[in-house]
């Protein structure tokens, strides 16, 4: 295994660095700032202006590998510019590598037709429009998606779409204008046969938005996660996706690169909530001498740094799998980051926020939002739960 960057790599996220350090970690009050002065629902004008500057520096679209419409960038040379898109909560969308949006693209890339491609993607890659992916529902357990209940049925030249989705993220943004719906079009067929993925457009009437739900407590406006409630909504027939029965196979290979981009996020996020509690704590003094000091702030800053390490080289290693033997091969170390990071950034976040005391709890520091945001990838993707009871089964083959 070899992870030294290449020199796109590393060219990229020289250019990556110097535009987050000229134009995003300076505009970081001014977006929130923004975001509260106007309609929550709708994109601050920050960001459209450092998309502008994004496309410019042609540092946009930089996920998509294997794709003429990406930057060309492998997995593993993508993760340590996802990393650092990742320190800043709004900054993947500076440079349209935002989820679902990412994983939407990837799915119409890989599986749409011509015609899905030039309605839905061609917008999508421009920025023009955004996306949502409707999948989980309130009425049973979605860990296990064969237990999904919306309905696909056929009515002669279209589909009619029935059933409630709720966590829908993205849907809450004005510029969503695509829903990737997964249902039953069949109930009777096999267990991994019975669910098909449709193109639903978002203004399609017979949808309604139920509600938004908060995370912790954030609305998360502009981006929101929605309960969506679909009743007779008709699409044409080409709004399916590679054919009926097709679902799982197009969630696993959705959810492969979903789960990394997740993953080195996240890592992002735990190297920003490091950086402050270190910075927190050489400037506080307790008991007489800065707390940088105490045994247990360096246990923990030590502590953060070995697990923030560990968690970066096993993404790596998934993303080189990626790379060089598919998704499917490397499916253990996939579901492992998954786990491991988000674990590690609830980790690291706690302790920053216990180095901050009260300053954490509050948004002063955007630490409580990060610790949302990461305990949500704890059951976003799939819960970790399913995660672990993949990786054990794959383990215990091996001695077969």
């Amino acid at each position: 295994m070899d992870f030294e960057l290449s020199s796109r790599s590393r060219d990229y996220l020289q250019r990556l660095g110097t535009f987050m350090d000229q134009h995003v970690y300076p505009n970081e009050e001014r977006y929130y700032r923004e975001l509260e002065a106007g309609n929550r629902w709708e994109d601050p004008a920050l960001l459209g202006e450092l998309q502008q500057k994004a496309r410019a520096a042609r540092l946009w679209n930089l996920f998509l590998p294997d794709s003429p419409h990406g930057a060309g960038l492998s997995n593993l040379e993508y993760a340590p510019l996802c990393e650092l898109m990742g320190r800043v909560r709004w900054a993947p969308e500076v440079f349209n590598c935002a989820a679902p949006d990412t994983g939407n693209m990837e799915t119409l890339e890989r599986y749409g037709t011509p015609e899905q491609k030039k309605e839905w993607l061609e917008p999508l890659l421009e920025g023009r429009i955004r996306s949502a992916f409707a999948m989980t529902e309130p009425r049973v357990a979605s860990s296990d998606a064969t237990n999904i209940e919306s309905s696909i049925v056929r009515d002669r030249d279209s589909y009619l779409i029935n059933g409630r989705k709720w966590c829908t993220s993205g849907a809450g943004n004005p510029r969503c204008r695509l829903l990737i719906f997964m249902g039953k079009t069949d109930p009777q067929a096999p267990k991994y046969l019975q669910q098909s993925m449709i193109l639903v457009p978002r203004d399609a009437p017979g949808i309604s938005i139920l509600r938004h739900l908060p995370v912790f407590g954030f609305d998360d406006a502009p981006h929101g996660h929605m309960e969506i409630e679909f009743r007779d909504v008709r699409v044409p027939l080409a709004n399916l996706l590679l054919g009926e029965g097709r679902g799982f196979e197009i969630a696993q290979g959705r959810l492969g690169p979903g789960r990394i981009h997740h993953a080195m996020r996240l890592i992002g996020v735990a190297e920003r909530a490091l950086e402050k509690m270190c910075r927190r704590v050489k400037a506080r003094v307790a008991f007489g001498r800065p707390i940088a000091e105490q045994t247990v702030t360096l246990e923990r800053v030590a502590e953060s740094r070995i697990r923030i390490e560990q968690a970066r080289l096993l993404v790596y290693k998934a993303a080189w799998l990626m790379d060089t033997v598919g998704n499917k091969a490397a499916r253990s170390e996939i579901a492992a980051i998954k786990i491991a990071a988000a674990d590690t950034a609830c980790q690291v976040i706690d302790w920053a926020i216990q180095a901050h005391g009260a300053a954490g709890l509050c948004e002063d520091f955007q630490l409580a939002n990060s610790y949302a945001q990461a305990r949500s990838i704890r059951l976003a993707d799939g819960p970790d739960e399913v995660h672990r009871n993949q990786i054990g089964r794959l383990e215990l083959q091996k001695y077969t």
